[in-house]
């Protein structure tokens, strides 16, 4: 029979695999038979870092963590060489990480699975693992909403290139503009109103020359006076 110690051990590390397990967006079960230390070492380090964690566990251990999770299907993969690959974020990328290992290394298998509080068979975890990466799917999101902006900006330079290079907006404000030259016309009667004031001048200047005949008619007047006084000599 086991000891209590042994008891009490198994049964911290069930508890402390359920937590993980349940902390999880995603898991993976494989079997990891065949697969070369230096490999090993690579997968390892792949999975790291992408905040995935990786462990070879006793298949009872994980076994009874899984049924305390509600993932009672998974015992069954349970046999043999097995290792459990958890992710807290990432939910695609365990599946996508150990396909890549299991597509060249016959002896590295997929089992099986959960994500979303579903287990999932091998089939199920290879069709995740085709799934594009979170990385990938914002690009192509984030290409979508900017694709409208990009259309937008073609469209207002195509207005402002028909436009001969002014903005379409540039030119709305002048009907605003134009409007206050209403209240400009009255000063433009006033200035109408000043120049018959100076048209008066001209006649007052039209009787100087009415003078100029007269110093003529007094010259001749003069005139005759000097002409009778050489007969009398």
């Amino acid at each position: 029979m086991p000891s209590v110690n042994v008891l009490e051990n198994k049964k911290a590390m069930v508890a402390d695999l359920s937590a993980k397990i349940k902390s999880s967006v995603s898991g993976v079960v494989v079997c990891y038979s065949g697969i070369t230390v230096e490999d090993d070492t690579k997968l390892r380090a792949d999975l790291r870092k992408a905040g995935i964690e990786y462990r070879v566990y006793k298949n009872s251990i994980t076994s009874r963590a899984c049924e305390e999770v509600g993932y009672v299907e998974l015992n069954q993969q349970f046999v043999g060489m097995t290792a459990i690959a958890l992710s807290s974020e990432d939910a695609i990328a365990p599946a996508k990480i150990l396909k890549q290992y299991a597509d060249k290394i016959d002896t590295f298998v997929i089992k099986g699975g959960f994500i979303d509080n579903g287990v999932l068979d091998q089939a199920g975890v290879e069709t995740l693992a085709n799934i594009p990466s979170r990385e990938v799917l914002v690009c192509k999101i984030m290409g979508s909403m900017k694709s409208p902006l990009y259309g937008l900006a073609y469209a207002l330079q195509a207005i402002i290139d028909k436009n001969g290079g002014e903005p379409a907006d540039a030119a709305a404000p002048a009907p605003a503009e134009e409007t206050p030259k209403v209240e400009d016309a009255p000063e433009a009667e006033a200035v109408v109103e000043e120049t018959p004031a100076e048209a008066p001048e001209a006649p007052a200047e039209a009787p100087a020359t009415e003078e100029v005949p007269a110093e003529t008619e007094a010259d001749a007047e003069e005139a005759p006076t000097e002409t009778p006084a050489e007969p009398a000599e």
